[in-house]
């Protein structure tokens, strides 16, 4: 992840991206942090780019200048601006290994459904943690930060992630482990009684040293410790998280395809967004350059 503690927030004219710059400007004024709000001019798509070029950049920098010119009224914090040109998912994934943390909106309403391919898109090919804001706007009156665990590598950073930012924060951290164990009654026969133990008491492992060591780095850290053997884990989370002011998932789970920018699970919670949820991606190394 980043040194840099400067958090960024893509912006358009949506309702979503307003509530992810309100979002971002919240949590820059209280950690203190520089913000950076960015828009992506998209010109893949123009068959004569110089023609149209001017026009969407001056659109681009109006919409830049009243996002920082309403973060100022609203908050104390430092903001600057930055337009950025090509694919959205990439420019704005490329430029989060430039920051603590990337805010973005969850996507627009469309067709009865909530059309998040691109928010998908961006925490798919982000380099540092990605930030995922709904249109909720009830942010005192959620409590809690919850993180999803599997014993990944994935899982461990969002873990740790987490329990900083609860730490920070001064709200209870509730880790929670769900999978998918033999049901005795419709499996009878299938899995034996001595294998259900023994897929059960190796979960209960994971979770036991999943949040081994936080109480002695986080000694005033409040921690649940919730094991769903008979949920799947997407649905487990969303309920989870449902009054949560935070939701952390790492990228990718155990079950992942390294090929894959993003776990089933993520693509699910993201789909269903209960509430803010970053994203931590894979630690980073010379060979993902």
């Amino acid at each position: 992840m980043s040194n840099d503690h400067t958090i960024a927030v893509g912006v358009k004219d949506s309702t979503q991206s307003e509530a992810a710059l309100v979002w971002a400007g919240r949590r820059a004024e209280k950690q203190h942090a520089p913000l950076v709000i960015l828009h992506v001019v998209d010109d893949r798509w123009l068959v004569e780019p110089g023609s149209w070029r001017a026009s969407l950049t001056q659109t681009g920098e109006k919409l830049l200048q009243a996002a920082a010119a309403r973060i100022g009224q609203r908050f104390d914090v430092k903001s600057s601006t930055e337009l950025l040109t090509g694919s959205v998912a990439a420019a704005l994934g490329d430029y989060a290994r430039k920051t603590s943390l990337m805010v973005i909106g969850s996507g627009s309403p469309h067709l009865g459904g909530s059309m998040t391919d691109r928010a998908l898109q961006i925490a798919g090919a982000s380099s540092g943690p990605v930030a995922v804001v709904g249109t909720a706007n009830d942010y005192e009156d959620r409590h809690g930060i919850v993180v999803g665990v599997d014993g990944s590598e994935h899982s461990l950073r969002a873990v740790a992630f987490a329990a900083a930012e609860a730490d920070r924060e001064g709200q209870e951290l509730t880790v929670l482990h769900a999978y998918n164990a033999p049901d005795p009654v419709a499996d009878a026969g299938l899995a034996p009684a001595e294998l259900r133990q023994l897929i059960s008491e190796q979960e209960r492992i994971v979770l036991s040293e999943t949040v081994a060591g936080l109480s002695n780095s986080y000694p005033d850290l409040a921690i649940n410790r919730v094991s769903e053997p008979h949920k799947e884990p997407v649905r487990a989370l969303v309920d989870a998280a449902a009054n949560a002011r935070l939701l952390v998932v790492g990228s990718r789970g155990r079950g992942g395809f390294s090929r894959l920018l993003l776990g089933s699970t993520v693509h699910g919670v993201l789909t269903h967004l209960p509430c803010p949820t970053i994203v931590i991606p894979p630690a980073h190394t010379p060979e993902s350059d």
